[in-house]
């Protein structure tokens, strides 16, 4: 049976009812990093599974919640997940070295505010980043991945848009 699966980063202590939303008909949620404090994680759909790590911006009571690198298995897919990874073929110092001994399949990062799905041929494994769900950043429009692990495989992955950053939410 496949598993839905949410893409987050970077909300940067940021979360909207629109993002929200579109985690409330999926089975999982991972969160690449910069989550800016625990009240967010808290805003999340209580029912999924969450998997996060800790970023540059999270302060120690999120880096005593959660590590700063997570290594799990979905479906039979490996992935390896952290917040500064860099992007292929110029990955973060020690990155590279850290897929190839988790065999990842997937490895997922945030940091950038850019969203980017790219296959690493030379890694023989797929690099994603969600960008940015918050308002904080350069970023020009806020981004989230949803897609479907199956079988030893990722599928359906779509990027979502969820506004230009500085577009407030109405409350």
């Amino acid at each position: 049976m496949a598993v839905k699966i949410a893409l987050i980063s970077d909300s940067h202590n940021y979360i909207d009812q629109q993002t929200i939303a579109y985690l409330q008909d999926i089975d999982e949620i991972w969160h690449a990093g910069d989550i800016g404090s625990l009240s967010i994680m808290q805003k999340l759909p209580d029912s999924k599974t969450v998997r996060a790590v800790f970023g540059n911006i999270d302060g120690p009571e999120l880096q005593l919640e959660y590590p700063e690198w997570a290594e799990f298995e979905v479906e039979g897919v490996k992935v390896l997940m952290t917040h500064i990874g860099g992007k292929p073929p110029r990955y973060a110092k020690g990155v590279k070295a850290r897929i190839k001994q988790a065999n990842a399949q997937v490895f997922i990062c945030g940091h950038s505010h850019i969203c980017k799905v790219e296959f690493d041929r030379a890694l023989n494994c797929l690099y994603m980043n969600p960008g940015a769900i918050g308002q904080q950043g350069f970023h020009r429009m806020r981004t989230m991945l949803l897609f479907e692990i199956e079988s030893g495989k990722v599928r359906d992955l779509r990027v979502v848009e969820l506004g230009k950053r500085g577009e407030w939410e109405k409350k």
